[in-house]
């Protein structure tokens, strides 16, 4: 360990080195990204883009995940497959509820090997639509004032014990609930007043480390958006509402969708037949308060919509099964035909 950390040490030495004689200082690192959103619907697909900025060719890339995060750093675990990402493009074309996490990536060229640095942090969050845990907000909203209490709870069909909150903030990474000055018992953890830097998403940890039911909770001091927890299904109703720290009434205030004014000087904003088109980033505005952070507003599509098609299709298959045959015995009636003529010639 001790060889290689001298090895690493003399390689980065060298790289600098050179850079300095061509004229640049910087060393090279890895720098992820993330096409098209870190946030996802199963089946989405979704690509992490790893460059190596200060060179750039000859590389070969590494894909982590991050596994934990404490006072003595990151751990990372390399993933299965990286190998199909080494060309800087680790693609996943439908993704699954177990792609949600936290990843790195890391190059290196040469021999022998010279390794930039882990690269930044990347989360990606896939929401399923019937995920096997549900986690439990309470106040159930999405953005809370600072200096209250919250409560988060991990809840299957079994009620068991075996699912823990964590939280991650791009500072902090992933860690336990209980790291952020909060107490868990079970699968339930509860803060006694919250405050600005414990914004971050929240999410159900399995006994295996897969993570479930990610949520963007953020706290703000003033004016917050009160919109659901959950994603909202295609036909039903959405309502928010512009809520003040300092008072327990509604503020009749502006409503915008992805920077666009769409309802002003109301109590609360209703959209009754909720469609795809209407998901977006959503926030309110009081000309005297200030405005709410943002919270984005999923819509998934409903099943009796994904019944409907699927019996349409069903429907129409008898039809076209029949036809199909009709077409086949004309064709042999004709071919049939021909023949006979020519057996009579």
């Amino acid at each position: 360990l001790h060889i290689h950390t001298v090895v690493s040490f003399s390689l980065s030495v060298l790289v600098l080195i050179s850079n300095i004689h061509s004229g640049h200082t910087e060393v090279p690192r890895a720098v992820l990204s993330v096409s098209p959103q870190k946030w996802l619907a199963e089946g989405d697909p979704v690509t992490l883009i790893c460059k190596v900025y200060g060179s750039s060719t000859g590389w070969t890339f590494s894909w982590y995940t991050l596994t934990a995060s404490s006072d003595y750093g990151n751990q990372y675990q390399l993933l299965s497959d990286s190998s199909r990402g080494a060309r800087g493009n680790y693609t996943v074309s439908s993704a699954a509820v177990k792609h949600t996490g936290v990843y790195v990536c890391r190059a290196e060229r040469g021999e022998p090997a010279y390794k930039t640095s882990y690269s930044n942090k990347q989360p990606v969050w896939v929401t399923g639509v019937s995920p096997p845990v549900s986690l439990i907000i309470s106040p159930s909203r999405t953005q809370h004032f600072t200096s209250v209490s919250l409560s988060l709870s991990c809840e299957d069909q079994s009620n068991s014990d075996r699912w823990r909150v964590r939280s991650y903030t791009d500072h902090w990474g992933m860690e336990d609930c209980s790291s952020r000055w909060a107490s868990q018992t079970g699968s339930t953890c509860t803060f006694s007043s919250i405050i600005t830097s414990d914004t971050g998403v929240y999410c159900c940890q399995s006994e295996s480390g897969e993570n479930y039911h990610p949520v963007n909770i953020t706290v703000h001091s003033g004016v917050i958006l009160e919109s659901p927890v959950h994603p909202v299904t295609e036909g039903d109703t959405l309502t928010l509402r512009c809520l003040y720290q300092n008072t327990s009434s509604v503020l009749r205030a502006d409503f915008y969708k992805d920077g666009s004014l769409i309802q002003n000087q109301t109590t609360e904003m209703i959209i009754s037949t909720v469609s795809k088109s209407d998901e977006g980033f959503y926030y309110c505005k009081h000309s005297e308060r200030g405005e709410s952070p943002k919270s984005w507003i999923s819509v998934r599509e409903s099943q009796i919509s994904v019944l409907h098609t699927l019996s349409s299709v069903l429907a129409v298959c008898p039809y076209l099964l029949v036809t199909v045959v009709l077409i086949f015995k004309c064709c042999r009636m004709r071919v049939t035909s021909v023949e006979e003529e020519e057996t009579a010639i």
